[in-house]
């Protein structure tokens, strides 16, 4: 029983960093950024505070699909940027995976943005390696809505937002690992290049992502 349980487990995970893969194309998931922006400044009333993005280092943004049955398992892709002196850096690609347990039926597609709020939580993305929310940095669910616009006080050093079905929120995601994905920046910018490099505005940005800079040139 045992073995037929983690077996199922290993097709769930299997299935999900499949799907993952097939949308892990770097300008897919700058793409997808670009739409996640939009769509969660479309309603003001459950927006992301505009002085919650002003005021951020950088901006995490992935989508993540969860599958379960006799269990669950995730897997997501997305990008990193960072505020530098100069504006906003080029993209990181980064991307999740994981198992979870109980019964959980069902395929669900989140999207998720994760905010910056210290210079040290960029850091944590700049390492080439892996940053686990609640561990290496601080994690709360940030303020939504106009209503918290001139009540927002710094209370960690990243803020986390979900929409799901339609539906907005804060939410922890406090034990969630994000990894770099080196293989997709060195695809996407013709050249293996460090998370570093990226996030301290040292790489230039493709002509591709010239979309996502203005989004994003209003905060």
């Amino acid at each position: 029983m045992r073995a037929i349980i983690f077996s199922a487990f290993g097709i769930l995970l299997t299935a999900c960093l499949n799907i993952s893969a097939a949308q892990a194309s770097m300008q897919d998931d700058v793409n997808q950024a670009v739409a996640i922006i939009q769509r969660f400044q479309e309603i003001p009333e459950k927006a992301i505070p505009d002085s919650v993005l002003r005021n951020a280092k950088g901006l995490a943004i992935l989508t993540v699909t969860k599958a379960g049955f006799i269990g669950s398992a995730r897997g997501g892709s997305g990008i990193v940027i960072a505020r530098t002196d100069k504006g906003w850096s080029a993209p990181s690609a980064i991307g999740t995976g994981g198992l979870g347990v109980g019964f959980q039926a069902g395929v669900e597609i989140t999207e998720f943005v994760i905010v910056l709020n210290t210079p040290e939580a960029v850091n944590a993305f700049s390492k080439d390696g892996n940053v686990t929310l609640g561990a290496d940095l601080s994690v709360a669910a940030g303020p939504v809505g106009r209503t918290a616009e001139g009540s927002v006080t710094l209370q960690a050093a990243t803020y986390t937002y979900s929409r799901s079905q339609g539906l907005f929120a804060g939410i922890s995601l406090e034990g969630t690992v994000i990894a770099t994905r080196d293989d997709a920046n060195a695809e996407y910018y013709g050249k293996r290049v460090a998370a570093k490099d990226i996030l301290a505005g040292k790489v230039r940005p493709p002509a591709s992502e010239r979309k996502l800079a203005q989004v994003l040139a209003k905060f």
